[in-house]
């Protein structure tokens, strides 16, 4: 399994840099995208959940924005086309999804009590407890674009709870 610090290494490659941020503005644009066709409180019910093989899939939170999604399906395409033309996007997918599909992905998730069964005690969980090695976190910190500072620090969060389960 790759340490944190391997995969945060992959970063600094310019070329896989400016593609991860083709990917963020993407996933970002997509209440831009609606807006644009007339039916900007569709993002509000959906979003792009990925991009995989040049599909774009939208996911949504009732059958009905997926009707109102199709009938402007061709337009979206068109402007993911003119607007992400590195991505290659060939088609776009619908899907229905969760009830909160609309909401951010980037939201952390509320911190819980849980109790611990051998000591009979309530402690907190979170993501955030998971701590990233400091020699990464000094060199994410001279990373000048905020934004990819803060995707990353998230990213070694991610990799350190995976590893604390296994």
């Amino acid at each position: 399994m790759k340490t944190a610090g391997d995969v945060l290494s992959a970063f600094f490659d310019e070329q896989f840099v400016e593609k991860a941020h083709g990917y963020s503005n993407l996933f970002n644009s997509w209440s831009d995208i609606t807006a644009k066709n007339g039916i900007a409180a569709a993002a509000a019910h959906s979003r792009i959940k990925e991009l995989e093989k040049g599909i774009v899939l939208i996911e949504m939170d009732h059958p009905g924005w997926k009707q109102i999604l199709q009938t402007k399906q061709s337009k979206l395409l068109n402007d993911f086309r003119y607007r992400f033309p590195k991505l290659n996007i060939m088609g776009i997918s619908l899907m229905l999804g969760k009830p909160d599909c609309g909401k951010p992905l980037n939201e952390e998730p509320p911190i819980k009590p849980m109790i611990d069964p051998d000591l009979h005690v309530v402690k907190e969980s979170s993501v955030n407890q998971n701590k990233i090695d400091k020699s990464v976190i000094a060199d994410i910190e001279t990373i000048k674009n905020e934004d990819l500072r803060e995707k990353l620090i998230k990213l070694g969060q991610a990799i350190a709870e995976r590893e604390s389960r296994t």
